[in-house]
Protein backbone atom coordinates (compact mmCIF):
# COMPACT_ATOMS: atom_id res chain seq x y z
CA UNK A 1 0.00 0.00 0.00
CA UNK A 2 2.70 2.13 0.84
CA UNK A 3 4.31 1.29 -2.79
CA UNK A 4 1.08 2.42 -4.36
CA UNK A 5 0.95 5.33 -2.74
CA UNK A 6 4.49 6.23 -3.99
CA UNK A 7 3.80 5.51 -7.27
CA UNK A 8 0.95 7.55 -7.69
CA UNK A 9 2.61 11.37 -7.77
CA UNK A 10 4.61 10.27 -10.26
CA UNK A 11 2.11 8.65 -12.49
CA UNK A 12 0.13 11.79 -12.38
CA UNK A 13 3.81 13.82 -13.15
CA UNK A 14 4.59 11.55 -16.48
CA UNK A 15 0.41 12.19 -17.65
CA UNK A 16 0.66 16.06 -16.99
CA UNK A 17 3.97 15.97 -19.54
CA UNK A 18 2.01 13.85 -22.00
CA UNK A 19 -0.03 16.22 -22.69
CA UNK A 20 2.11 19.08 -22.97
CA UNK A 21 3.53 18.86 -25.95
CA UNK A 22 -0.06 18.79 -28.30
CA UNK A 23 -1.10 22.07 -26.21
CA UNK A 24 1.69 24.08 -27.19
CA UNK A 25 1.26 23.04 -31.14
CA UNK A 26 -2.60 23.84 -30.56
CA UNK A 27 -1.46 27.69 -29.28
CA UNK A 28 0.74 28.15 -32.87
CA UNK A 29 -1.99 27.33 -34.59
CA UNK A 30 -4.48 29.55 -32.49
CA UNK A 31 -1.89 32.09 -32.74
CA UNK A 32 -1.82 31.97 -36.81
CA UNK A 33 -2.22 35.92 -38.01
CA UNK A 34 -4.90 35.65 -40.72
CA UNK A 35 -3.47 37.72 -43.64
CA UNK A 36 -5.24 38.16 -47.59
CA UNK A 37 -3.15 36.49 -50.21
CA UNK A 38 -2.78 37.23 -53.77
CA UNK A 39 -1.79 35.18 -56.82
CA UNK A 40 1.28 36.59 -58.94
CA UNK A 41 0.52 36.79 -62.48
CA UNK A 42 0.73 38.56 -65.57
CA UNK A 43 -1.35 42.09 -65.00
CA UNK A 44 -2.32 44.97 -67.92
CA UNK A 45 0.21 48.10 -66.68
CA UNK A 46 -0.75 51.32 -68.34
CA UNK A 47 1.23 54.28 -67.52
CA UNK A 48 4.23 56.60 -68.37
CA UNK A 49 7.53 55.53 -69.87
CA UNK A 50 10.48 58.10 -69.86
CA UNK A 51 13.42 58.16 -71.91
CA UNK A 52 16.38 60.59 -72.32
CA UNK A 53 18.23 61.54 -75.75
CA UNK A 54 19.52 64.19 -78.14
CA UNK A 55 18.22 66.96 -79.86
CA UNK A 56 19.03 66.21 -83.82
CA UNK A 57 17.53 67.93 -87.01
CA UNK A 58 14.72 66.06 -88.48
CA UNK A 59 16.70 65.93 -91.54
CA UNK A 60 19.71 68.44 -92.18
CA UNK A 61 20.96 69.81 -95.90
CA UNK A 62 24.74 69.99 -97.03
CA UNK A 63 25.46 72.92 -99.19
CA UNK A 64 28.74 72.80 -101.27
CA UNK A 65 29.96 74.53 -104.41
CA UNK A 66 29.45 73.07 -107.54
CA UNK A 67 32.38 74.77 -109.68
CA UNK A 68 36.00 74.74 -108.67
CA UNK A 69 38.68 77.47 -108.97
CA UNK A 70 36.70 80.81 -108.01
CA UNK A 71 36.86 83.00 -105.01
CA UNK A 72 34.41 83.83 -102.58
CA UNK A 73 33.43 87.69 -102.86
CA UNK A 74 30.61 87.85 -100.72
CA UNK A 75 28.72 86.15 -97.97
CA UNK A 76 25.53 86.47 -97.47
CA UNK A 77 23.69 84.88 -94.61
CA UNK A 78 25.28 83.49 -91.29
CA UNK A 79 24.55 80.89 -88.30
CA UNK A 80 20.75 81.25 -86.80
CA UNK A 81 19.83 83.13 -89.84
CA UNK A 82 16.64 80.84 -91.02
CA UNK A 83 16.48 81.06 -95.34
CA UNK A 84 14.22 79.82 -97.78
CA UNK A 85 14.62 77.64 -100.57
CA UNK A 86 16.78 79.24 -103.57
CA UNK A 87 17.55 81.66 -101.68
CA UNK A 88 21.64 82.85 -102.54
CA UNK A 89 24.15 82.03 -99.84
CA UNK A 90 27.08 82.97 -101.44
CA UNK A 91 28.29 85.03 -104.76
CA UNK A 92 31.73 83.45 -106.22
CA UNK A 93 33.53 86.12 -108.06
CA UNK A 94 32.46 86.21 -111.87
CA UNK A 95 35.52 87.67 -113.22
CA UNK A 96 37.47 84.59 -114.61
CA UNK A 97 34.22 83.27 -116.48
CA UNK A 98 33.03 86.52 -117.98
CA UNK A 99 36.42 86.54 -120.98
CA UNK A 100 35.87 82.65 -121.27
CA UNK A 101 31.93 83.29 -121.92
CA UNK A 102 32.19 86.10 -124.43
CA UNK A 103 34.75 83.90 -126.28
CA UNK A 104 32.36 81.38 -126.73
CA UNK A 105 29.53 83.10 -127.49
CA UNK A 106 31.64 83.94 -130.58
CA UNK A 107 32.77 80.93 -131.24
CA UNK A 108 29.34 79.52 -131.17
CA UNK A 109 28.57 82.57 -133.56
CA UNK A 110 30.75 81.85 -135.53
CA UNK A 111 30.56 78.04 -135.76
CA UNK A 112 26.44 78.60 -136.62
CA UNK A 113 27.67 80.64 -139.86
CA UNK A 114 29.72 78.31 -140.82
CA UNK A 115 27.24 75.74 -140.51
CA UNK A 116 24.83 78.05 -142.12
CA UNK A 117 27.38 78.05 -145.07
CA UNK A 118 27.79 74.73 -145.66
CA UNK A 119 24.76 73.74 -145.39
CA UNK A 120 23.62 76.40 -148.41
CA UNK A 121 26.71 74.72 -150.53
CA UNK A 122 24.77 70.77 -150.12
CA UNK A 123 21.63 72.51 -150.71
CA UNK A 124 22.88 73.67 -154.46
CA UNK A 125 23.98 70.33 -155.79
CA UNK A 126 21.33 68.17 -154.41
CA UNK A 127 19.71 67.31 -157.37
CA UNK A 128 22.98 67.12 -159.49
CA UNK A 129 23.54 63.65 -158.86
CA UNK A 130 24.56 61.83 -162.03
CA UNK A 131 23.66 64.74 -164.00
CA UNK A 132 27.37 65.34 -165.20
CA UNK A 133 27.95 68.80 -164.03
CA UNK A 134 29.91 68.10 -161.01
CA UNK A 135 31.85 64.53 -160.06
CA UNK A 136 30.26 62.22 -157.64
CA UNK A 137 33.00 62.72 -154.79
CA UNK A 138 32.49 66.72 -155.11
CA UNK A 139 28.76 66.61 -154.57
CA UNK A 140 29.39 64.29 -151.79
CA UNK A 141 32.13 66.12 -150.06
CA UNK A 142 29.69 69.27 -150.07
CA UNK A 143 27.41 66.85 -148.08
CA UNK A 144 29.74 65.84 -145.42
CA UNK A 145 31.48 68.98 -145.06
CA UNK A 146 27.73 70.49 -144.07
CA UNK A 147 27.27 67.60 -141.50
CA UNK A 148 30.62 68.35 -140.21
CA UNK A 149 29.96 72.08 -139.84
CA UNK A 150 26.51 71.00 -138.16
CA UNK A 151 28.22 68.67 -135.61
CA UNK A 152 30.74 71.98 -134.66
CA UNK A 153 28.07 74.30 -134.24
CA UNK A 154 26.25 72.01 -132.09
CA UNK A 155 29.39 71.36 -130.27
CA UNK A 156 30.58 75.35 -129.67
CA UNK A 157 26.50 75.48 -128.80
CA UNK A 158 26.72 73.16 -126.14
CA UNK A 159 30.37 74.63 -124.79
CA UNK A 160 28.48 78.03 -124.27
CA UNK A 161 25.43 76.38 -122.31
CA UNK A 162 28.11 74.65 -119.87
CA UNK A 163 30.02 78.43 -118.99
CA UNK A 164 26.40 79.64 -119.10
CA UNK A 165 25.44 77.38 -116.36
CA UNK A 166 28.82 77.46 -114.59
CA UNK A 167 28.29 81.30 -114.28
CA UNK A 168 24.31 80.31 -112.61
CA UNK A 169 26.32 78.34 -110.21
CA UNK A 170 28.39 81.06 -109.17
CA UNK A 171 25.71 82.14 -106.87
CA UNK A 172 25.30 79.38 -103.86
CA UNK A 173 22.09 78.85 -103.33
CA UNK A 174 19.95 77.07 -100.63
CA UNK A 175 19.01 73.51 -101.58
CA UNK A 176 15.94 73.72 -98.78
CA UNK A 177 14.91 76.02 -96.47
CA UNK A 178 15.17 75.95 -92.94
CA UNK A 179 17.55 77.25 -89.95
CA UNK A 180 21.45 77.64 -90.70
CA UNK A 181 23.12 75.43 -87.92
CA UNK A 182 26.79 75.86 -89.06
CA UNK A 183 29.03 78.11 -91.82
CA UNK A 184 32.41 77.75 -92.55
CA UNK A 185 32.84 79.60 -95.82
CA UNK A 186 34.73 83.05 -95.54
CA UNK A 187 35.31 85.70 -98.22
CA UNK A 188 38.20 85.32 -100.40
CA UNK A 189 38.22 81.30 -99.92
CA UNK A 190 38.48 79.62 -102.88
CA UNK A 191 35.51 77.50 -103.87
CA UNK A 192 36.35 73.32 -104.57
CA UNK A 193 34.13 70.75 -105.91
CA UNK A 194 34.41 67.59 -103.66
CA UNK A 195 36.33 69.64 -101.03
CA UNK A 196 34.59 67.43 -98.03
CA UNK A 197 33.68 69.92 -95.58
CA UNK A 198 30.05 71.52 -96.61
CA UNK A 199 29.86 75.56 -96.56
CA UNK A 200 26.61 75.40 -94.31
CA UNK A 201 24.50 73.00 -92.54
CA UNK A 202 20.36 73.73 -92.69
CA UNK A 203 18.11 72.02 -90.68
CA UNK A 204 15.26 71.32 -93.18
CA UNK A 205 12.01 73.40 -92.30
CA UNK A 206 13.79 74.50 -88.83
CA UNK A 207 12.79 70.92 -87.58
CA UNK A 208 14.57 69.43 -84.54
CA UNK A 209 13.77 66.41 -82.85
CA UNK A 210 14.48 64.60 -80.16
CA UNK A 211 16.38 60.72 -80.41
CA UNK A 212 15.26 59.04 -77.56
CA UNK A 213 16.94 55.94 -76.74
CA UNK A 214 14.90 53.00 -75.24
CA UNK A 215 15.88 49.59 -74.21
CA UNK A 216 14.32 46.58 -76.39
CA UNK A 217 11.12 46.06 -74.12
CA UNK A 218 10.18 49.63 -73.67
CA UNK A 219 10.96 50.34 -77.58
CA UNK A 220 7.51 47.75 -77.97
CA UNK A 221 5.47 49.65 -76.45
CA UNK A 222 5.97 52.72 -77.93
CA UNK A 223 4.25 53.66 -81.72
CA UNK A 224 4.04 56.08 -83.89
CA UNK A 225 1.55 58.91 -83.17
CA UNK A 226 1.51 58.47 -80.05
CA UNK A 227 2.01 62.18 -77.56
CA UNK A 228 5.64 62.32 -75.60
CA UNK A 229 6.05 65.71 -73.20
CA UNK A 230 9.73 66.51 -73.53
CA UNK A 231 11.89 68.77 -70.93
CA UNK A 232 14.71 70.82 -72.02
CA UNK A 233 17.87 71.61 -69.92
CA UNK A 234 16.22 75.10 -69.45
CA UNK A 235 13.24 73.72 -67.73
CA UNK A 236 11.01 74.49 -70.84
CA UNK A 237 8.79 71.69 -71.36
CA UNK A 238 6.82 70.81 -74.99
CA UNK A 239 4.35 68.68 -75.92
CA UNK A 240 6.13 66.11 -78.89
CA UNK A 241 4.86 63.34 -81.07
CA UNK A 242 6.22 59.99 -81.68
CA UNK A 243 7.16 60.44 -85.86
CA UNK A 244 9.22 57.05 -86.11
CA UNK A 245 9.83 54.24 -84.26
CA UNK A 246 13.36 52.66 -84.93
CA UNK A 247 12.83 48.99 -87.09
CA UNK A 248 16.33 47.83 -85.33
CA UNK A 249 18.78 47.82 -82.33
CA UNK A 250 21.68 48.78 -81.82
CA UNK A 251 23.82 45.13 -81.14
CA UNK A 252 26.19 47.21 -78.72
CA UNK A 253 24.09 48.93 -76.74
CA UNK A 254 20.78 46.85 -77.17
CA UNK A 255 19.04 50.34 -77.24
CA UNK A 256 16.59 51.75 -80.19
CA UNK A 257 16.17 55.25 -81.11
CA UNK A 258 12.79 56.93 -81.19
CA UNK A 259 12.13 60.15 -83.10
CA UNK A 260 9.80 62.80 -81.27
CA UNK A 261 8.81 65.15 -83.46
CA UNK A 262 8.87 68.96 -81.91
CA UNK A 263 7.04 71.99 -82.83
CA UNK A 264 9.79 74.89 -84.27
CA UNK A 265 10.91 76.72 -81.21
CA UNK A 266 14.40 78.85 -80.76
CA UNK A 267 14.72 77.30 -77.26
CA UNK A 268 14.75 73.92 -79.05
CA UNK A 269 18.74 73.26 -80.52
CA UNK A 270 20.26 70.80 -82.30
CA UNK A 271 22.73 69.30 -80.47
CA UNK A 272 21.18 69.81 -76.94
CA UNK A 273 19.73 67.16 -74.37
CA UNK A 274 16.20 66.74 -74.00
CA UNK A 275 14.25 63.69 -71.83
CA UNK A 276 10.81 62.49 -73.01
CA UNK A 277 7.59 61.17 -71.00
CA UNK A 278 5.91 58.85 -73.29
CA UNK A 279 1.68 58.80 -72.05
CA UNK A 280 -0.66 55.97 -72.14
CA UNK A 281 2.34 53.16 -72.27
CA UNK A 282 0.53 49.67 -71.81
CA UNK A 283 1.69 46.28 -72.09
CA UNK A 284 1.64 43.41 -69.73
CA UNK A 285 3.92 41.89 -67.19
CA UNK A 286 4.19 40.08 -64.15
CA UNK A 287 2.91 42.33 -61.41
CA UNK A 288 1.97 42.50 -57.59
CA UNK A 289 -0.36 44.41 -56.08
CA UNK A 290 1.20 48.46 -55.01
CA UNK A 291 0.33 47.50 -51.30
CA UNK A 292 2.10 44.18 -51.67
CA UNK A 293 5.87 45.78 -52.00
CA UNK A 294 7.18 46.63 -48.73
CA UNK A 295 10.84 48.63 -48.41
CA UNK A 296 13.62 48.87 -45.83
CA UNK A 297 16.97 48.81 -45.37
CA UNK A 298 17.30 45.82 -48.60
CA UNK A 299 15.31 47.59 -50.64
CA UNK A 300 11.86 46.37 -52.18
CA UNK A 301 10.44 42.82 -51.15
CA UNK A 302 7.50 40.80 -50.29
CA UNK A 303 6.25 38.10 -48.28
CA UNK A 304 6.04 34.97 -49.97
CA UNK A 305 3.18 32.07 -48.49
CA UNK A 306 4.45 28.68 -49.06
CA UNK A 307 2.81 25.61 -49.19
CA UNK A 308 2.90 24.74 -45.62
CA UNK A 309 1.32 28.52 -45.03
CA UNK A 310 4.58 29.81 -43.85
CA UNK A 311 5.67 33.02 -44.84
CA UNK A 312 9.49 33.88 -46.08
CA UNK A 313 10.80 37.51 -47.39
CA UNK A 314 12.13 37.78 -50.93
CA UNK A 315 13.62 40.84 -52.01
CA UNK A 316 12.59 41.74 -55.64
CA UNK A 317 13.58 44.77 -58.50
CA UNK A 318 10.75 46.67 -59.75
CA UNK A 319 9.82 48.06 -62.52
CA UNK A 320 6.37 50.54 -64.53
CA UNK A 321 4.03 51.18 -61.97
CA UNK A 322 0.59 51.45 -63.24
CA UNK A 323 -3.45 50.74 -62.44
CA UNK A 324 -2.26 49.93 -58.77
CA UNK A 325 0.34 47.07 -60.09
CA UNK A 326 4.14 47.55 -59.80
CA UNK A 327 6.21 45.34 -62.36
CA UNK A 328 8.43 42.59 -60.79
CA UNK A 329 11.60 42.69 -62.72
CA UNK A 330 12.93 39.93 -60.86
CA UNK A 331 11.17 38.13 -57.47
CA UNK A 332 9.71 35.17 -57.02
CA UNK A 333 7.48 33.58 -60.25
CA UNK A 334 4.40 33.60 -61.86
CA UNK A 335 1.29 31.52 -59.25
CA UNK A 336 3.51 32.54 -56.08
CA UNK A 337 0.99 33.09 -53.42
CA UNK A 338 2.14 36.96 -51.47
CA UNK A 339 0.84 38.94 -48.77
CA UNK A 340 -1.55 41.57 -50.33
CA UNK A 341 -0.43 43.98 -47.46
CA UNK A 342 2.98 44.79 -46.74
CA UNK A 343 2.34 46.63 -43.90
CA UNK A 344 1.61 43.31 -41.68
CA UNK A 345 4.15 42.85 -39.40
CA UNK A 346 5.76 39.37 -40.48
CA UNK A 347 8.22 37.50 -40.18
CA UNK A 348 10.31 34.83 -41.76
CA UNK A 349 8.94 31.15 -40.84
CA UNK A 350 5.90 32.80 -39.45
CA UNK A 351 2.58 30.89 -39.25
CA UNK A 352 -0.56 32.63 -41.18
CA UNK A 353 -4.25 31.75 -42.08
CA UNK A 354 -4.20 32.80 -45.84
CA UNK A 355 -7.35 34.30 -47.82
CA UNK A 356 -7.53 35.34 -50.91
CA UNK A 357 -8.14 39.09 -51.61
CA UNK A 358 -11.96 40.16 -52.10
CA UNK A 359 -11.24 42.87 -54.55
CA UNK A 360 -8.30 43.57 -56.88
CA UNK A 361 -5.97 47.19 -55.77
CA UNK A 362 -7.58 49.94 -56.41
CA UNK A 363 -6.03 52.08 -59.15
CA UNK A 364 -3.25 54.91 -58.68
CA UNK A 365 -1.15 57.56 -60.26
CA UNK A 366 0.92 55.67 -63.31
CA UNK A 367 5.00 56.46 -62.30
CA UNK A 368 7.36 57.08 -65.42
CA UNK A 369 10.23 56.56 -62.94
CA UNK A 370 11.13 52.63 -62.68
CA UNK A 371 12.64 51.33 -59.02
CA UNK A 372 15.08 49.45 -58.54
CA UNK A 373 15.86 47.25 -55.21
CA UNK A 374 19.05 48.23 -53.47
CA UNK A 375 21.37 45.31 -53.57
Amino acid sequence: MKRLLTLLPLLAALALAGCHKPAAKSTEAQNARAVRVVTLSTQPITGALAASGDLVSREEAAVLPEVSGYRVSKVLVDVGDTVKKGQTLVDLDPALIQAQLAQAEANAAQAQVQAQQAADQAARVKDLDNAGVLSQEAIDQRRFQARAAQATAAAQAAALKDLRTRVNKLSVTAPVGGLILERTVRPGDISAVGAGTPWFRIARDSEVELAAQLSEDDLAKIHPGQSATVALPSGTTVSGVVRLVSPQIDPQTKLGIVRVHLPVNREIRAGGYGRAVFNEVSGQALAAPETAIRYDADGASVMVVGPDNRVRHVIVQTGQRGGGYVQLIKGPPAGSRIVQNAAAFLLDGDLVKPSAAAEPPSPVTASATPTVARK
